[in-house]
């Protein structure tokens, strides 16, 4: 939850009136458990987004956000909660593991990658992106910020305007909400 990517991602859904909650997957930092490689985190992803909703019962809409292995849960979150109306998805590592499920995807979102990601190269995102973008009233914005690696380093600004244009175009512009993001 400390990752420079994390932070920036919570705070472009806070600024813009989200109510939004970062955490660590079990047995990250502080956080007891042990890695699960999926199933856990899941669990771990959707008792954050059952706690963020309670929290905050009133919200008009709800989005998810993940970077890495955590867009890959974030994902699979999204297949399970049809209340998620956007997505967030930074580096997702469609080379390493399996997005089949994301058929249909069902809510629109950005899915975002550095070009010099020499973990999740540009082409793996773009063939996730192409075959998601065939589903019917969903869009999936795909952008490639030029010159960034895995972690965005040196590059969190080129990040950022792509995600908070991302959010304007989507959102209104820093149109104050009481949404939820997780």
């Amino acid at each position: 939850m400390n990752n420079q990517v994390v932070y920036h991602l919570y705070y472009a859904f806070q600024k813009r009136g989200f109510s939004v909650l970062r955490f660590n997957f079990r047995g990250v930092g502080r956080s007891e458990g042990l890695f699960d490689n999926g199933p856990g985190e899941l669990a771990d992803a959707a008792t954050a987004l059952d706690w963020l909703q309670a929290y905050n019962a009133d919200a008009p809409s709800c989005w998810i956000a993940g970077v890495s292995f955590g867009a890959w849960i974030a994902m699979q979150l999204l297949m399970r909660r049809p209340e998620v109306e956007g997505f967030i998805s930074v580096a997702p590592p469609a080379n390493l593991y399996d997005f089949t499920f994301l058929a249909p995807c069902p809510s629109s979102g950005l899915m975002v990658n550095g070009a010099k990601d020499r973990v999740v190269p540009t082409e793996s995102v773009r063939g996730l992106v192409d075959r998601l973008k065939t589903q019917k009233g969903i869009v999936i914005d795909h952008q490639t910020v030029p010159d960034a690696n895995h972690f965005f380093e040196d590059r969190m600004e080129g990040l950022m305007d792509v995600v908070d244009g991302y959010l304007d175009k989507r959102l209104g512009k820093l149109k104050k909400r009481k949404d939820t993001a997780a």
